[in-house]
């Protein structure tokens, strides 16, 4: 009759949640409970105790777990919902506050609730326990004494639980032998049964640095058919999914954002600030995956979560952004500001690891003496990050203004354990969507960050493109200076060549001719360094000599001219040569550490002497020799020994020697290094003495 009636109602009801004695003495008042296939929350009466269990020497097993042991005289507690009673991070009704808050302030460590529930269930068909919501921190679950599971790994000979943040779980209990009832009327009820279900639950001490409301049981468990259950688990899975879907969202925007700053040094590689970007957007990205993957998975372990968040994470993302505005504003001064952000991000850390009570034989009190410690660190780093900012918008103005919206964004992200201590929450929800302050502060400020650094990209843009303007005027300017086309010179055949290595070169040549006795003076060099820095230089020293050889064609008296010019310039260096040669064949070489000419393929043995710009009055070495009719002499720069091919291997003196003794023009010289592979300038100055033309008579 009871069947047709319910139909398919699998689970009859559920009688009296209180405690039985081992006789039935300590029966309390029950109040039946009827339902089909739906759950119930085991609101309580629950007997409560704090400590552990001894263990029954018998059968090894807690005392405490087993359906007869006398819990009479425990605390009773209520995990009914009370208005106005909300979880502080989703505001869900059912929430209750922990042990912390009912007597217990400070207490971490085991504890066990007890309960006794009389059911009444259609034969065969099984019962479920599901925990969800929030439970401190893990636990073990026994039904008649027997271990059902658990939320954590509970170890023997003394080793700490390894407990995990609270996901949904089911747990079916067993099936007890069953008393025949009957309803007013004589109508047969479905067969009742006792259940004893006992928690060992156990919390970590690093929940006390975190949220004033701790300890055990935050949501009733829920009874009920273990279809139904399944369901209500399923669901369960699904909100918790939904809840801390914006975390994902929120890590694979800063792990986008990490990939494009750090793809910007790419645009500008002298602009070291986009790495420091990259590694605080990584820095947060890893904390929020960290967070999903503590949340949905028992991958991290509660202890595991906190050490890298707050040891680790939080105190690298603070010194990281610090580093990002020194960089961004590109501060000098004072000089010893990274290290000191070094330091207070290591002191933040090793604060952190003592006063985050994750050091379970660290007393909370000392503990807490840390955290505060840490916080006082942390501080210390805002005002040194306020100060870096001031600096900037001092210095720079309006640039720094424009910052100012992301670091007061990011100050604030830092605070979030805080802002829970407070019992400010630190979260809000909407969508369905747990989002804490720190996860909208980040998001706010990743946009804010994307739209800077857009500007400083265009504005380095912009740089670059006027960089490329002064380094095509430079090149234009430095190929003026090097004469391309040389008038006539009586007895002198003068073929030059020049090909730099960048876009504006190092080597120079000038070639000077007596306006009345007709010799000539040639100067070849190649100051220290590439690019704009040494096309500048090379001005200088063409201006110089240009200069110098108004006043005398003496080599030596030249060189040291260019030695004065170079002086006191920093590490302003040059190797020279000055060679002039009469117009009867008398030349004279002054050499400043250029490598030695050629003269009919053979170098000249020359002593060696410092560059330019070494040292005051510095010497050359001075050589005088004469060209006869038919001499070739050879003058290049090291750019031709230092060629260097796709594995490795220089040109070398030996293949110089054979390409002096078989080239026929300047050009071949060059040609041949530079097919080679040119690694530097390469600049050739090939003179031939030739027969001087007499006059025809009349």
């Amino acid at each position: 009759m009871a069947r047709r009636f319910c139909g398919s109602l699998l689970l009859l009801a559920v009688c009296a949640l209180g405690a039985l004695g081992n006789n039935g003495a300590h029966a309390q008042p029950t109040a039946p409970i009827s339902f089909g296939k739906s759950v119930v929350p085991l609101n309580g009466p629950w007997k409560f105790q704090i400590g552990d269990s001894p263990t029954d020497p018998r059968t090894g097993e807690p005392l405490w777990a087993e359906p007869g042991f006398d819990d009479s005289h425990w605390e009773t507690v209520d995990l009914t919902p009370q208005p106005g009673t909300v979880d502080p991070f989703d505001r869900d009704q059912r929430y209750v506050q922990g042990w912390t808050t009912k007597g217990h302030p400070g207490y971490w460590g085991y504890a066990w609730y007890r309960i006794r529930v009389p059911v009444a269930a259609e034969p065969g068909e099984k019962l479920a326990l599901a925990t969800y919501g929030w439970v401190d921190d893990g636990y073990q679950i026994f039904a008649q004494g027997e271990l059902l599971g658990s939320l954590g790994k509970f170890g023997g000979d003394g080793k700490w639980p390894v407990v995990y943040f609270t996901q949904p779980a089911m747990f079916v209990l067993p099936q007890s032998p069953s008393l025949a009832r009957s309803a007013p009327g004589g109508n047969d009820l479905a067969p009742s049964s006792t259940q004893t279900v006992s928690f060992r639950v156990w919390m970590g001490p690093v929940r006390l640095s975190h949220h004033p409301f701790t300890g055990g049981f935050h949501y009733a468990p829920l009874l009920g058919e273990a279809g139904a259950i399944a369901a209500q688990n399923h669901i369960a899975w699904l909100e918790l999914v939904r809840q801390y879907a914006f975390s994902r969202f929120l890590s694979g925007v800063l792990l986008l954002l990490t990939v494009v700053a750090a793809s910007l040094i790419l645009f500008d590689r002298s602009d070291s600030v986009y790495l420091w970007v990259a590694s605080a957007f990584l820095l947060a990205a890893v904390r929020e995956s960290c967070f999903s993957l503590a949340s949905l998975t028992p991958l991290l372990s509660i202890r595991g979560f906190f050490l890298l968040l707050e040891v680790f994470l939080a105190p690298l993302a603070i010194g990281a952004w610090a580093m990002v505005w020194w960089k961004w504003f590109q501060l000098r001064r004072p000089a010893w500001a990274p290290m000191a952000i070094a330091a207070l991000t290591v002191l933040d850390m090793v604060f952190g690891l003592f006063g985050g009570d994750l050091l379970y034989d660290i007393p909370h009190s000392l503990g807490a003496v840390f955290h505060v410690s840490s916080g006082v660190v942390r501080l210390v780093l805002l005002a040194f990050l306020a100060f870096i900012v001031g600096k900037g918008i001092r210095d720079q103005g309006r640039e720094g203004w424009l910052v100012l919206p992301a670091v007061v964004l990011m100050a604030f992200g830092q605070f979030q354990s805080e802002l829970i201590r407070l019992q400010l929450h630190g979260t809000f929800f909407a969508f369905g969507n747990v989002i804490f302050y720190s996860e909208a502060a980040d998001l706010a400020l990743a946009a804010v960050i994307a739209l800077l650094l857009l500007r400083r990209l265009l504005l380095s843009v912009r740089r670059q493109r006027q960089m490329a303007l002064d380094v095509k005027q430079a090149q234009e300017l430095h190929l003026v200076l090097m004469p391309r086309e040389q008038p006539p010179i009586p007895g002198l055949a003068i073929e030059t060549e020049y090909r730099p290595a960048r876009e504006v070169g190092g080597d120079f040549f000038q070639i000077v001719q007596h306006p009345s006795d007709g010799s000539v003076l040639i100067v070849a060099g190649d100051v220290v360094g590439k690019g704009l820095r040494a096309g500048m230089l090379v001005a200088l020293l063409v201006g110089a000599i240009r200069t110098a050889t108004d006043t005398s064609l003496d080599p030596e008296f030249v060189l040291g001219v260019l030695n004065k010019r170079l002086l006191r310039r920093g590490d302003a260096q040059a190797t020279c040569l000055a060679l002039s040669i009469a117009l009867d064949g008398q030349a004279a070489l002054a050499n400043a550490g250029h490598m030695a000419p050629y003269l009919n393929a053979e170098a000249l043995p020359m002593e060696g002497a410092l560059p330019l710009g070494m040292i005051e009055g510095a010497e050359p070495s001075l050589m005088r020799f004469k060209l006869a009719v038919g001499d070739k002499l050879l003058l290049m720069s090291d750019g031709i020994a230092e060629a260097m091919d796709a594995e490795g291997q220089l040109f070398g003196f030996e293949r110089v020697q054979e390409l002096v003794r078989s080239a026929k023009s300047a050009a071949v010289v060059a040609a041949e290094a530079q097919r080679f592979g040119q690694e530097d300038d390469i600049s050739v100055i090939f003179v031939t003495r030739t027969a001087l033309l007499e006059p025809a008579s009349a």
